[in-house]
């Protein structure tokens, strides 16, 4: 009897999540431990953000939304403040630039009547130019807070029922999420923080509710694709069960 042995044939890769959110935090204590000011570790992290960004695109998320400034990071010195409004405005030159070419839709979210005009102009006609593209969508949560966005949904929400234009009593979790930053955008499904922190830090609170978390010690400037990599085969690992029982 003659015995033929089959080929093996490896399953198909699993698909990435749609959408994954990173809290890029780190950036400080890289450049403190390279003797080198702060504002160079957000200089360092601004350039990963692109490699990452790009990165999503090319194997096939379609949102990225990243943490780039807190409510809170306002706390922080006028020089520090001052850096980082410095490096968005020179990346959404830069982006407002190549937006043709990768064909990466920017859509920023949180209360951006804080940001200088001219900072405003720059996000209007990224804006602008993003509304041409379909596909991949990188968000950026400017002066954004999980807590601040519940209660400016909140607010938008009593001025809709005071206009007669909506009920409270029909109010649901589909219809309260339609007066969030995120309106449009579906729930992140991995949230990655770097840096050795374990925490959520304020960031999509209300979006967050069944996401999966991963947490890394590598710092944001050091984080490569091959991080996110590991992310998502982390991701891959768990039995996402929203509530039920599988």
């Amino acid at each position: 009897m003659a015995f033929f042995k089959k080929k093996s044939v490896s399953a198909p890769p699993l698909p990435p999540p749609k959408h994954i959110a990173i809290i890029m935090d780190g950036n400080g204590r890289w450049a403190t431990r390279k003797g080198l000011p702060r504002t160079a570790g957000h200089a360092a992290g601004s350039e990963v953000f692109r490699r990452i960004a790009t990165y999503c695109r090319d194997i096939g998320i379609s949102y990225l939304t990243v943490y780039a400034f807190s409510t809170e990071n306002w706390k922080r010195s006028e020089e520090e403040v001052t850096a980082i409004m410095g490096l968005l405005k020179k990346y959404l030159f830069e982006a407002l630039e190549k937006m043709e070419k990768d064909q990466i839709k920017l859509r920023f979210l949180g209360d951006l009547t804080r940001l200088s005009p001219e900072l405003l102009a720059l996000i209007d006609r990224t804006n602008a130019v993003s509304e041409k593209y379909e596909g991949f969508q990188a968000n950026i949560c400017l002066n954004y807070g999980g807590r601040d966005e519940i209660v400016h949904a909140a607010r938008a929400f009593a001025r809709a029922c005071v206009k007669g234009e909506a009920n409270p009593d029909e109010l649901t979790e589909m219809q309260f999420g339609s007066y969030l930053y995120s309106a449009g955008i579906p729930d992140p499904d991995l949230i990655i923080r770097p840096s050795g922190e374990v925490r959520v830090s304020n960031f999509l609170l209300w979006q967050s509710a069944y996401a999966e978390y991963y947490f890394t010690d590598v710092l944001w400037p050091d984080f490569t694709p091959a991080e996110l990599d590991k992310a998502i085969a982390a991701y891959h690992g768990r039995n996402r069960r929203f509530g039920g029982v599988k």
